[in-house]
Parts: C-alpha cells; structure tokens; sequence
C-alpha cells in the first residue's frame, strides 16, 4: 500500500461497536452509500470511526489553549487511517426548541434580510439590529417578540374557595401547602392564612395575583434574608411557564394555560414601527411568511443599487432550500417544528453554497421523510456538492440513493454481533449482480397487493383546516391498512392529527418525537424489565436488589451511573464522553463481582435483544424482548441510552410497547425510516398481521412497497406548505395508477415488474 497514493481513504483494522477488522478503501470525490440491514455496522465505520477519528484529529492541530474549549472526540478503535480529509457530519439532529428560533435566524438568511431592510426599507426606523424581534427595540412589547402569548386561568390553578391553611389551595407541585413555594406567601406576613382567597380585598388580592418582586419589610424569622415576594401571575410566567420546570410538569400546566397568536403583532414578532417599514409594499413579517419561491420572487423584484450585494447572497442561499425540495417551508417557521430529516437538508443546502472543497461530508440517511419526487430534488444537491471537488459518505436504505452512488460497501451479513463485516464493494451494477441480500432485494420488483381486504366502517373528515389543510374534506376507512402518502409539506401529519382529535376512540399515535427519553433510559428500562433482571440477580447472590441498579447504589461513583461523561460547551452542543472509570458499563467495580450464569449485571445488560432472549429463554418478560424482536430492533442492546436511537428506531421501540390491542387506530408516522429493504417487508408482515387481528392502521408513508401492499391510499398535495393542503386522491392503489392528479402515480408504474 503506497501511502502517497492519496485518491482513496484507507481504513486499516476498525474494530469500534461491533465491527470486525475492517480494511477497507474508499474513492475519494465520489459519492460512497454504505448499505446493509439495521445494525449491520454501517454507522460504526462511517460515523463512530471515520468521522470520529477526522474530527479528533482536526482538534488536535490547534494549540492546547484552545483545545480547552473544542469537544473532546475519543479515539475510535481503528488501527490507523490513511489520507483522512476535513470531515463534517451532516446528521438529522433536530435544533434545540427555542421559542426565539425560526428558519431565518437557523439559515443565518434573517441577519441579511434585517440588513436589507435596514439599507432600503422605508421609512427608515433604525439600522439592521432593530429589525429583530430578540431585539428591545425590534420586538413586540405584548409578547416579548415570541409571537405568541401565554394566558393563565388563575380559578385553575388557584382555589379561591380555600384559604393559605388549606391542603391544595394552590394546584401546581411545588406550590402545595407547606412546599418552599407556598412559603413565600404564607410566611410573607401580608396575608390571614386562615383567610379564604375570595373574601381578600381588592388590595390584597392585587399584592396577591399581579406584584411584582418586592423586598417584605420587616420579615418574619422563618423568612429568607435574600427572597423576595412577588405575585402568581408573573412568578408562574418566569419561574414556571416555558421552563424546563414547566416541561416536567406539562400535563398539569396543559389544563391550566392556553396559548394564541399575539394580538398585538400578528404571530410576526416585530413591533408596529418595524412593520410600517417596507419594500415594494412589503414589510420585513411579510416576506418572512412567504414560501421561499415568494421570497425569491420578491427579492429579484427589487430595484436599488443599495441592495445588489445583498439580493446575490439572499438568492443563493434562499435558491439552495428551494433547490433541495424546501421551498414550502417560511422564514417564519419555529426551528423547533423542524424533523430531522428538514433540518438535515437545510444544512445540505448551507454546504452547497461553501467554498470549501477537498471536503468530506458524512450523511445518515439523508432520504428520510422524502417523497420520491424530492428524492429527485435531493440527489441534484448530493451532485452539486460533489462536483465541488468533495467526497461524499451516505448510510442509505433508499433504493434511489444507492443507484445513485458511484461506490458502495454493504455491511453484514446481519446486525449486531452477526454483522460488522464488508461483504461487498463495488458499482451498484455489481451490487444487483452479487448474491447478496441488498442486491437481491433491490433486483426485485413487488406488484400490488393481491387480496385488498373488506373497509368495515368510514370515519368522516369535514372541513378540515388545520395548519395547511385547505377545508378537506374524506373519508377514513377503518378496519384496513390505509397509507397517507404525498409530497414533503403537503398536510399528511395535519391531516392525522385532526383526524385523532375528532376520533377518540381507542387511538394509538406512535410518531417519531420525543417519548420522554434521557441519558438513563434503556430498552430495558422503557420495557419495564429492568427491576426483573435485577431481582434475578439478587436472589442469585442473596444482595439488595438495588445494587443492581445504575440509578441507586450500584451506580459508577465517577459518571452517576450515566456511562458517559458531560461536558457543558456553553452556546454549542454539549459533549458525551465515555466514562473513563467504568467505561460505559454505567456500574461501579464492586457490583460487577456478582454474578448470574457467570455473567456480571454489567455483562447481562449489554446483551443484544436477541441475545438476551435465548438468554433469559423460560422468563416471563421475554415476550417483552420478543415484541422488540419483531419490530425489527433485536440488534439494540439492554443497556443501550435512548438517547442514541434515531426517530425510527425510537419509533419502533414504542410500537413493540403496544403490540398486543385489538380493535384499535394505529397512526404511525413514517415507520420506515432507517429500514432496510428486506427489514421494511419483514415490518409491514407485522403490519399485516395487527389488521388482521382486528386493527385499523393509518401509515404516514413516503416507501413505494408499503404504498404497494396497502389497502387504500389518500394522497395529499400536489405541493408542500401552502402549494398542499389538498386531497389529490383517494381510494385503493390499483385506482390511483388510473388516476390524473396524483404524483405519486409514476413512481408506483416505475416500481412494478414488467
């Protein structure tokens, strides 16, 4: 191997997760999709070892004074890499939800556009840093620039009936007789604690409700030296409302609080003299409400010699959304609303406009959450930034996006500790010729379904106008599988979620958001076989059952029992690194001594799904592991955080929780994504099965073979965001090949066999 030969990425002996001496090259400025089953090793090599190892390589050029602030990368187990780029991962990381970040300010586009407006806008209101709605002189004074405000039914959280004595008389946790919260107000000295809330004058109910914080002159002695007192209403909106306190009490807040479109400003954010400036009639809200063809439009349409510079950057970088299937989206968007998918692209689109070259740039799934019509969209942009002298890595399922590949390396033959292998390099020409299992199933063309079965009941949607949805009206069948497909934007979640909201009965949503996961959350723990396992382990040994446990005694004295260190980075993400004490085992050494079938807690927790159910064969939580199993998640391991699950694979761990109903309404949101080819016909058999049992189930889908194999199809469109809204078509897949206003239509034609 002549070192010097830099037109490939060497890597010599990985051995990270459950990769097996791999020596593999890689073409650089080409496009290279790893392929294989789930949990075959595809992010092992590409994610946790070359990026990984590029990333901690690139910290270590600058001088340690700065290597104090940057992440701390671990060193991946790999021999070496020869002739490693710059690498920078392109993940589906949501942004963090913050209530003051929309797309604008996400895509940096606002800081120009605030400055445009600044430049030519009239009348002129102050320069470019007034225009934002973070800015005191920017933001709407009724909702402190968030849109939004927040109203609190007081009655609901207040018993006025009571008085301070009284157990309950204030509703919210921390706030309940005797709580340090209760104690500002009963131990103030400003009111009769045996006094009801309703009979206070019209004074004390004021210092009650609406005081702001105030020094108590002549404090009792059990008060606080350094507290101060202030009323419900503004202590519930600072302390409380939109606090991560608030988060963990939601439910509770949910019955009590009501949110709306600030009256005030509109939803725009911005005070009434930012919005009296304006351009061709237009004011800084307004284009921030366009879809971004409009704001392209609107930009070209401006003629000033003062805003030249700035139409060039704004188009370029307004162009690339577009260009990348995100041209439904608004300025205006809350970042937080954004999938993982959205977010992943709008970084592609950022990329595509650098003029960095000789880069490497890693991409987990990238076609997640896309109709084959913006897979189209996608791949132009995958091109582009190759062609600007780049090599790009892809972990892919989607059938497009390997045919898309100049090089591809399919991991496995399995998942887990049965994969970490390359079994295959080469040409997707190649790739269809070998008789492996990612070859044969892409070869392999499915028809329709053969045998739809009987709709036993409808369910009527009138009027529908939630979010995008423009008045639709349809008809819900139930006691089939029914696929809810259309384009990236086009109203197929609002059109769920109404449906969910008029139809009570028996409803299971399994979307892919948050399922209140967190560093100490496990398959195990989730399933609810965690105090099982243990107990099995403190009979065994004749111990305390919660020294079996990461969360109590048992716990590695150095990371709490988390398995990783965190290293807070201020205004960047925080940074996980594995303890260096137990090395991820999460126990302490002590523990580890103890032993079940010669296996330590730490050793049992690490067994994969399906490992720990030949493991644990005669328990009576297997069936438990075995719901996983079919699900297609048999390669997660017990002890493995939630927190390093994809959306789908957290998806499908909440599916496998809720396996056993009959008669119910499953809404599954795009469940497979991450799957591969033959994971996707193994899930939809489970699919078929549950309707048989008695089921109604509605897949949110963008898959061509769960389209192929459904019941009955809606189609949504025919564009996203304010271009969707509408029903295109509704009723079986066979129907919809003869129908002329569906999009969907060719791709299904292209995918049946000849």
């Amino acid at each position: 191997m002549n070192f010097y030969e830099n037109n490939t990425i060497n890597i010599i002996n990985a051995n990270e997760n459950n990769l097996k001496n791999v020596s593999v090259k890689i073409p650089k400025k080409q496009i290279t999709v790893f392929t294989g089953v789930s949990g075959s090793g595809k992010s092992s090599l590409c994610l946790d070892t070359i990026a990984a190892e590029s990333r901690r390589e690139l910290n270590e050029t600058f001088s340690s004074f700065v290597q104090q602030y940057l992440p701390k990368y671990g060193r991946p187990n790999v021999e070496k890499i020869e002739n490693l780029p710059v690498t920078i991962v392109i993940d589906q990381k949501k942004p963090t939800a913050n209530s003051r970040s929309t797309v604008g300010t996400y895509t940096d586009i606002q800081p120009f556009l605030r400055l445009l407006f600044s430049r030519v806008g009239e009348p002129f209101v102050g320069y470019s840093d007034s225009f934002s709605f973070n800015h005191p002189l920017g933001k709407c004074p009724r909702c402190d620039g968030l849109g939004v405000i927040t109203d609190l039914d007081i009655y609901k959280l207040v018993d006025f009936n009571k008085c301070l004595n009284d157990e309950g008389v204030i509703k919210f946790p921390t706030f309940t007789t005797g709580a340090w919260r209760w104690k500002r107000y009963a131990y103030s000295g400003f009111f009769d604690l045996d006094k009801k809330i309703k009979d206070y004058s019209k004074e004390e109910l004021d210092l009650f409700l609406y005081s702001p914080q105030i020094k108590v002159k002549n404090p009792p002695s059990n008060w606080p030296k350094t507290a101060k007192f202030e009323g419900m209403y503004p202590r519930m909106h600072r302390s409380i409302i939109s606090t991560k306190e608030g988060k963990r009490h939601q439910k509770i807040l949910d019955e009590m609080v009501t949110t709306a479109v600030c009256p005030e400003c509109g939803g725009s954010r911005v005070n009434d003299k930012i919005r009296s400036c304006r351009i061709n009639g237009k004011s800084i809200a307004d284009v921030d409400d366009m879809s971004i063809p409009d704001a392209v439009g609107f930009i070209r349409g401006i003629d000033n010699p003062l805003a030249e510079d700035l139409k060039r950057e704004l188009i370029k970088r307004l162009t690339a959304l577009v260009d990348i299937g995100l041209g439904y989206i608004s300025l205006s968007r809350s970042s937080g609303t954004l999938s993982g998918g959205e977010a992943q692209r709008i970084k592609i689109a950022k990329y595509i406009n650098s003029a960095l070259t000789d880069m490497v740039y890693v991409l987990d799934e990238p076609s997640v959450g896309l109709h084959p019509k913006d897979i189209d969209l996608l791949k132009n942009s995958l091109i582009k930034l190759k062609n600007h002298g780049n090599t790009i890595l892809i972990v892919e399922h989607h059938r497009e996006i390997i045919k898309l590949a100049d090089h591809i390396i399919d991991m496995g033959p399995k998942a887990g500790i049965n994969g970490g292998e390359v079994i295959f390099k080469g040409t997707y020409d190649e790739l269809l010729k070998s008789d492996n299992l990612t070859g044969r199933m892409l070869q392999r063309k499915t028809p329709l379904k053969s045998g739809v079965r009987k709709i036993k009941d409808w369910v009527s949607i009138k009027n529908a106008d939630l979010h995008n949805l423009k008045n639709v009206s349809v008809n819900l069948p139930l006691g089939v599988l029914t696929v809810i497909a259309g384009v990236a934007g086009s109203g197929k979640s609002s059109l769920m979620e109404y449906f969910e909201n008029i139809f009570h009965d028996n409803v299971i949503s399994i979307s892919q958001k948050n399922i209140g996961i967190n560093l100490r959350s496990t398959p195990a723990t989730f399933l609810d076989i965690s105090d099982s396992i243990r107990k099995i382990f403190a009979n065994e040994n004749k111990v305390q059952q919660n020294l079996f446990s990461f969360n109590s005694k048992g716990a590695c004295p150095a990371c709490g029992g988390k398995g990783v260190i965190i290293s807070e980075m201020a205004f960047m993400d925080t940074i996980e690194t594995v303890c260096d004490v137990c090395h991820g085992k999460r126990f302490s050494q002590d523990v580890l001594k103890y032993k079940y079938r010669n296996k330590s807690i730490a050793g049992v927790m690490d067994l994969s799904v399906d490992e720990a159910i030949e493991f644990f064969k005669g328990e009576s939580f297997v069936d438990k592991l075995e719901s996983l199993e079919k699900v297609g998640l048999g390669y997660l391991h017990l002890n493995q955080s939630m927190t390093t699950l994809s959306g789908g694979e957290l998806q499908r761990v909440k599916l496998a929780s809720r396996l056993n109903e009959k008669g119910a309404v499953y809404i599954i949101d795009e469940p497979t994504d991450g799957l591969h080819l033959d994971d996707v016909r193994k899930l939809m058999e489970l699919f078929n099965k549950l309707v048989d049992e008695g089921n109604s189930l509605f897949l949110v889908e963008h898959s061509l073979e769960v389209m192929k194999d459904a019941d009955y199809i809606i189609e949504l469109g025919p564009g996203g965001g304010m271009s969707g809204g509408n029903v295109l078509f509704a009723g079986t897949v066979k129907d919809l090949l003869n129908s002329e206003t569906s999009i969907t239509r060719t791709y299904i034609k292209d995918s049946l066999p000849d």
